[in-house]
């Protein structure tokens, strides 16, 4: 039972992993993108279009080949969801937009989108309830390793996770390391904190802004793609997304835009999410008291860090702030 509550704990956090990961990269750089969600649901239509061209081009399902299977919608979602973050670049850092504006116009373009792809997709199928299956993809994305079975509860906590799940964690630690133990991490900090300053020791800070939110876009859109091929089993329904955009912005506050940190903090809101199934003879208004935690927590985070007021625990300086070089 518990070794089952921990991988659906890692299941369930894997899409706010992405989408921390992504957002801590983009704050870094001084600006707050509060379009993850949409920029995740893009990512995540972006792929199913993707995975459902493929699979119609097949005579049979037994045709289909793993490899492009995977590519084809990770690609895909790569791209949707990259896009998404070049015209918040291009609206926030070359035209100086309001951020927090921008972000929430972004988010409510991305469901949009989403919601008219998707139930585009749903008529060309003419399915009898309002979703895709893309089963054929998920299986490919789904794959576990071979010995993960044969290792117990040990294996059923590691290894029994389709390799999105390793590339979430490879990808934070990557992050964390290039932020703290690179020349490119000092300089994307000091664009965060100081870009004149930063801008007159030579670092180009438009080039920077631009390519820590492309990047953390990309990053943010391959939760929505697990979402849908891994976790859902393939399925697309509109709005089926939830609320995890959200809760992936609330897991930067809570790991202190550290993304190594953030890796802990997404399998502990996964488990608060996931903590309601298992409690027998729970009422519906209970769950979505437990659904509330990890906000809850996110807030007494935010009090604490606040009150010890540690510079290493705080956001970056510019954060949500735009920069005019011709004002230094």
């Amino acid at each position: 039972m518990i070794a089952t509550i921990i991988q659906r704990a890692v299941m369930q956090g894997t899409p706010l992993l992405f989408g921390s990961t992504g957002e801590i990269l983009t704050e870094k750089s001084g600006h707050l993108n509060l379009g993850i969600p949409g920029i995740m649901y893009v990512g995540a239509i972006s792929g199913v279009a993707g995975a459902f061209l493929y699979e119609q081009s097949l005579a049979s399902p037994e045709l289909l080949n793993p490899i492009l299977a995977v590519l084809i919608p990770l690609l895909c979602s790569l791209v949707g969801s990259t896009l998404m973050g070049l015209i918040y670049c291009f609206l926030t850092v070359t035209l100086r937009a309001n951020q927090n504006v921008t972000g929430l116009a972004l988010t409510t373009f991305g469901i949009g989108v989403g919601n008219f792809f998707g139930g585009s997709l749903i008529k060309l199928v003419d399915s009898d309830v309002p979703s895709i299956a893309l089963s054929a993809t998920s299986n490919a994305f789904k794959t576990e390793l071979p010995f993960a079975h044969s290792l117990g509860w040990f294996g059923e906590i590691f290894f029994s996770y389709g390799f999105l799940v390793y590339v979430a964690i490879i990808v934070a630690i990557i992050a964390s390391f290039i932020l703290n133990k690179t020349r490119i991490g000092l300089h994307l900090r000091a664009v965060g904190e100081n870009p004149a300053t930063a801008d007159a020791a030579g670092i180009n800070v438009t080039r920077y802004k631009y390519i820590t939110t492309s990047i953390g876009s990309a990053i943010a859109g391959l939760g929505g793609l697990y979402y849908v091929m891994d976790y859902a089993n393939g399925v697309w329904s509109n709005n089926g997304f939830g609320d995890r955009g959200w809760l992936s912005i609330a897991l930067v506050i809570f790991s202190v835009w550290r993304p190594s940190l953030s890796i802990l903090g997404s399998i502990l809101f996964g488990f608060l999410y996931v903590i309601p199934t298992y409690i027998p003879n729970i009422t519906v208004s209970d769950k979505k008291l437990f659904e509330m935690l990890p906000y809850v927590v996110t807030i007494i985070v935010l009090i604490i860090t606040s009150m010890r007021n540690k510079k290493e625990n705080q956001p970056p300086a510019a954060l949500g702030l735009p920069y005019f070089r011709e004002e230094r």
